[in-house]
């Protein structure tokens, strides 16, 4: 029998309130008041115990009411019940079972729902309308219940394992094959499976079919890194192996490089710091909850998974959409609103970073129009570990397989072949097997135990189930040994997976150990007492075969070095293709104060405080450097610092840097951009590069000839720099489809985006710096060379609607005396507050250093030069700095030898004033700005 508890919270309805919020935003005032309860049903349970869960699990007396198996909704007929789709991971539900069976009370079944009560006067029809102009739920994964269920429990039998019909197929029947079963291997990969399975003198198995798919999809193998390259007619090294390469020379620096889950660099006192940033934009476009989610708790398995097992320290989040306010009817077929999908991304993030407990600290979105089709979703994370635990090792023969953590259902099946393909109308039908659904609580328990494990020295090597699941993990694992592996002892959320969906799924919170059999009990006592599940699936065996068994039968067969090595190396043709653009520039403003506030309420450079706000940055008490600081602690900081160890005054400084409207015109100066913004936010809060790291993840459009060569030129930028600046790449990513197809065959490029990340270490974290100015009447010093003539892809352009070829190019001939230079000031003590230029110019930079500040300044453009004010206003050359000087003898010690100017001063008066020479370009009160820039976001979240 099922119960259902049903739950109100008396007085205000939050939830009801934020979908009325929601209607009124689409200007619909038909709806009067929005009810919700929270739906509970348990299976199994006697009446008597479904009151006790509802009175002590599901239900707080003090500002609940509850029901069981009556109606708490009344007074309107439009009552309606969203929950998740059968199979679709609920992460309420196993932690409903586990509180039962504390209980006492041992159930069949459970789950979690809510019912929604809509008052006013309105047609059933346009009910519906209203509830899709909400997005009130995500039909890929939700639906709206139309009849009580009879049960809970998933019924149906297990699928077969068998065979595909491959060996006799033509070359066109064999891309058909890949296209309907979501392979996204191109015919000739197909052809080499078909030759390999011919000379066995048999077809592959399902399970077969799909590990190939997984392992050689460019997701997990990628393919255009690793392929020999010609473009535009030259020979060219393949971009990993440039990539690589920046990390020789570095052995001082360097613990670990591209070789483990994260990268390792050298901090104090034997450990080291790592660190990895990760994408998940195809999950996120067809469901942005749980694929935010996901990316959070699978980036935080990466560190996790590093050598023997790193402790996690903090996180980050980069998204970019399509600006929240664009009309519906410019969507493509198929994707989400971009309101909808910034939204729910944030609340994943904040929901699994936060229920973890780990502070997201460090991130930025960005908006651009070309972002409607996907969005980009990059989550990063960095953690600790001592140095003699941070090699990665593999396994020995006779080790123990052992999967801990989540149990294995159907959610994200495909996924690693999914995030390979280009986006379509379809995508989110057809691919909806691919979405997943996390649950922090049984992450965080698993973090725990492995950590502890670790600790013990109980670990031979470990990784987590990424993409492709335990097909990946074990697969690589298993790449030198062999394996022997038991599908029917894998836990299982429901006992309906065919055995290569069991293999192949991506269900969450699920890491793979190699341990030495000796260690088998105690593993276990630490997995009990965490609360997790352990189990043996399996053994290293030496055979240097993957050998694959359900209920004793051979569900796969297949030889490692066919697995790994016999997917050949692609050759790729690129061609460069230069941008067509109509150079117009602006006419001289004239209101320079509206076009300010303009500026500042862009949505690249708006506060983004209001998001923030909801991550909580300083959960484990060891942030150094907030994301906000100054008088009310709204002055945005250019980067995060955090302390590993309580007692000690060592830092983590995180930083990052991204531009996709130049990558979108100038693929090699809008990467130069993007990492010198990247490094130069790392200067700017007190970071020295000696001491720090790159991390590249390249989001690019899929490598059609043009998409190539512009991918290749953005690792030449990447390569270049590394050399001048002399900083190492230790980590990256590459997601290659960031592409739209539409019905009609035509594409649309989601804008490339290159993200670079710095990390690195700090001696004595009271040596940072914040963007507040520190006190009145001290100096504003430019320092850097601004490019005074080039604002293509800049804010100012796009606000004007102008366009150009040229981006902002910076000055590498006096980059790194001004990146040492900053640093220096910052140890000494020089420098009083500094803050980056960016997206916005001066004009951002100068606002936001005054709003931590809570006082004005006074600036004059033409002791820059005498070009045009509003190009040197709004300005956005990379590696150029807003610094704050006590006087005019200590910028003068600081810079001498590279380029500054005196601006002007910091001013006790709430005003800022912009003078050319003798003239007020503009002024504006700190009040009226301040509202400009925080508007927006609070708009859409407050």
């Amino acid at each position: 029998m099922i119960h259902t508890i049903r739950v109100q919270t008396k007085g205000k309805d939050l939830k009801g309130e934020g979908v009325l919020h929601e209607l009124h935003l689409h200007k619909i005032h038909t709806v009067t008041k929005i009810q919700t309860v929270r739906v509970y049903r348990v299976e199994g349970a006697t009446r008597k115990e479904a009151e006790i869960l509802a009175k002590t699990a599901f239900s707080e007396s003090i500002n609940q009411t509850y029901s069981i198996n009556t109606p708490l909704l009344k007074g309107t007929k439009h009552i309606f019940e969203i929950a998740y789709k059968p199979g679709v991971m609920n992460p309420e539900v196993s932690s409903i079972l586990k509180t039962a069976r504390d209980l006492g009370i041992h159930l069949v079944a459970a789950d979690a729902s809510f019912e929604y009560a809509f008052f006013g006067r309105f047609s059933d029809t346009s009910l519906m309308n209203m509830i899709k102009k909400a997005t009130l739920f995500n039909p890929t994964i939700e639906e709206i219940l139309t009849r009580t269920p009879t049960t809970l429990r998933i019924k149906g039998a297990v699928g077969k394992s068998s065979t595909v019909g491959i060996r006799d197929l033509s070359a066109s029947s064999l891309l058909a094959l890949s296209t309907s079963k979501q392979l996204f291997l191109d015919t000739h990969e197909m052809q080499i499976i078909q030759s390999y399975f011919q000379k066995l003198h048999r077809d592959p198995t399902e399970c077969e079919l799909e590990i190939l798919a997984q392992t050689w999809s460019e997701h997990c193998v990628h393919k255009t890194f690793k392929a020999h390259l010609t473009i535009d007619g030259k020979k060219k090294t393949p971009l990993f192996h440039r990539i690589k390469g920046t990390a020789k020379g570095y052995e001082d620096r360097i613990v670990s490089a591209f070789v483990d889950n994260s990268g390792v660099i050298d901090f104090y006192d034997g450990y080291g710091i790592c660190g990895k940033v990760e994408t998940h934009n195809s999950p996120s476009a067809i469901e942005p909850y749980g694929g935010a989610m996901t990316g959070s708790g699978g980036v935080f398995r990466d560190i996790l998974g590093t050598g023997q097992g790193a402790r996690i320290l903090c996180a980050s989040d980069i998204f970019c959409f399509a600006p929240p306010e664009l009309p519906e009817n410019t969507l493509p077929e198929g994707v989400l609103p971009p309101k909808y999908l910034l939204k729910k991304v944030v609340a994943g993030v904040r929901d699994y970073g936060n229920r973890v407990g780990i502070p997201t600290n460090n991130g930025s979105i960005h908006f651009h129009k070309d972002f409607r089709a996907k969005p980009t979703v990059a989550v990063g994370a960095y953690g600790v570990i001592e140095k003699k635990k941070a090699a990665k090792r593999s396994p020995q023969i006779g080790d123990l397989i052992v999967t801990i953590g989540g149990r294995t259902g159907r959610d994200g099946i495909h996924g690693a072949t999914f995030s390979s393909g280009e986006m379509t109308g379809s995508t989110k039908h057809s691919a909806g097997s691919a979405v997943q659904i996390g649950n922090a609580i049984e992450e965080k328990r698993m973090i725990d135990a492995v950590l502890e494990m670790s600790r013990r020295g109980l670990l031979r090597a470990l990784t987590d189930c990424g993409a492709g699941g335990y097909s990946s993990a074990i697969g690589e694992m298993a790449e030198t040994t062999g394996a022997t592996v038991h599908l029917d002892k894998v836990p299982l959320k429901y006992a309906t997976l065919s055995p290569w969906e069991i293999y192949l799924s991506e269900s969450q919170e699920r890491m793979v150990l190699a341990i030495d059999p000796k260690h088998k009990k105690e593993i276990q006592k630490i997995s009990n007492t965490y609360n997790v599940e352990a189990t043996e699936i399996g053994i290293f065996d030496g055979t240097k075969r993957l050998n694959i068994l359900y209920n004793s039968h051979i569900v796969a067969d297949l030889s490692m070095d066919f697995l790994h090595n016999g997917l050949p190396t692609r050759q790729m043709t690129g061609v460069s293709q230069k941008k067509q653009l109509d150079e117009k520039y602006p006419s001289l403003p004239k209101d320079y104060k509206n076009l300010w506030l303009k500026v500042l309420s862009h949505g690249n450079v708006c506060s983004k405080e209001p998001i923030v706000r909801l991550y909580d940055h300083n959960v484990m008490g060891a942030t150094a450097l907030h994301p906000f600081s100054g008088i009310t602690q709204d002055g945005p900081n250019d980067g995060s610092v955090v302390k590993p160890f309580l007692d000690k005054p060592y830092g983590l400084i995180t930083t990052h840097g991204l531009n996709p409207a130049l990558n979108a015109i100038d693929p090699y100066w809008g990467s130069i951009w993007a990492i010198t913004e990247a490094v130069s936010n790392y200067v700017a809060v007190g970071g020295d590069l000696r001491d720090a790291a790159l991390i590249d993840n390249f989001i690019w459009p899929y490598p059609d000839e043009a998409s190539l060569a512009d991918l290749d030129t953005s690792v030449d930028a990447c390569v270049a720099l590394s050399k001048l600046l002399r900083l190492p790449f230790v980590s990256g990513k590459d997601s290659l489809s960031s592409t739209y197809r539409f019905g009609d065959g035509k594409t649309l490029k989601i804008p490339p985006v290159l993200l670079i990340s710095v990390f690195g270490k700090i001696k004595d974290v009271a040596k940072t710096l914040s963007s507040d100015f520190k006190k009145s009447d001290s100096l504003i010093v430019l320092v850097g060379k601004p490019d005074s003539r080039n604002l293509g892809g800049t804010t100012y352009f796009e606000l004007t609607h102008c366009t150009s070829a040229s981006v902002p190019k910076v000055d590498l001939a006096t980059l790194p005396k001004t990146l040492t230079a900053i640093t220096k000031g910052a140890r000494e003590g020089t420098i009083l507050s500094a803050h980056d230029i960016s997206e916005g110019g001066i004009a951002s930079a100068l606002a936001e250093m005054c709003f931590g500040a809570g006082f004005g300044a006074r600036i004059n453009l033409k002791t820059i030069d005498s070009t045009r004010p509003d190009f040197l206003f709004f300005n956005e050359t990379a590696g150029t700095f807003l610094v704050e000087v006590a006087d005019k003898n200590a910028a003068t010690t600081l810079f001498r030898n590279i380029p500054h100017v005196i601006l002007g001063s910091t001013r006790p008066t709430p005003t800022l004033q912009v003078f050319f020479g003798t003239k007020l370009l503009t002024e504006a009160s700190l009040h009226t700005l301040k509202k400009a820039w925080q508007e927006p976001m609070n708009t859409i979240f407050n």
